[in-house]
């Protein structure tokens, strides 16, 4: 198992991750990666450089042999998925992760949260959910799941929720119930490494392990295929 790209990687513009795009490059192309998306945080998470998004035009497609996607991982403001980017700026994004952060939004119930991700998901941009499996935010899977494969959208599973220290509560056992869901559903899902530091980039060795451990099947990961990252790429990007 190998995975080809890695979409969900920080840089120093995030505000608390520790290395830059070239330093993030370098090592995906050390693990051997195809591609690599940067996908720094958007204005609502404390500290964020948002000024980074409308200046990514300075950044080639292709460098040190990779192919290099520009997105962004917008926050959840609210039960009913609004994003904190507007919509002229979500079309110049190769692509658009939406996640649930402390900072950003209060926990509900179960309902609540899912209805969040739900709604989120009705926003033509958004093709990524990352790390749905903290109990921080708890989620109703068969629900979440069923709606993503509805509206053809990938449910990531985040590696940095599988390595120990993490601060996300329970990410295992969800990340478990997650894959146990998608697969039930015959539902794609995408690997993200998170890294907020370089040597993290394209680190899916916990993803993996929870994979074989799940018998989860390889044709519903999109990271295995170069094709895949048409799933979640933004086709409407002038």
């Amino acid at each position: 198992m190998k995975a080809l790209f890695d979409l969900h990687t920080h840089t120093l513009a995030s505000g608390h991750a520790f290395s830059t795009l070239k330093e993030n490059l370098e090592e995906a192309k050390q693990k051997g990666l195809w591609g690599i998306g940067t996908s720094d945080h958007a204005e609502k998470m404390p500290g964020t450089n948002a000024s980074l998004f409308i200046n990514y035009k300075v950044v080639r497609n292709s460098c040190m042999g990779l192919r290099v996607f520009c997105g962004v991982e917008t926050n959840i403001c609210d039960f009913h998925g609004t994003i904190d980017m507007e919509e002229p700026l979500l079309q110049k994004m190769d692509y658009v992760i939406a996640s649930l952060h402390s900072p950003c939004i209060q926990s509900g119930t179960a309902e609540q949260n899912t209805a969040a991700l739900l709604g989120v998901m009705k926003n033509p941009y958004v093709k990524i959910i990352a790390h749905p499996d903290d109990s921080r935010y708890p989620l109703d899977y068969d629900v979440l799941v069923s709606a993503a494969k509805k509206h053809r959208v990938a449910l990531e599973l985040n590696n940095s929720s599988l390595v120990p220290g993490s601060t996300r509560v329970n990410g295992k056992e969800n990340a478990k119930k997650l894959l146990q869901t998608c697969k039930k559903f015959q539902a794609p899902i995408i690997l993200g490494s998170d890294a907020h530091i370089w040597y993290d980039v394209g680190r899916f060795d916990e993803a993996y392990d929870l994979i074989k451990e799940v018998s989860f099947p390889e044709e519903l990961i999109l990271n295995l295929h170069e094709d895949g990252i048409h799933a979640v790429l933004n086709h409407r990007k002038k």
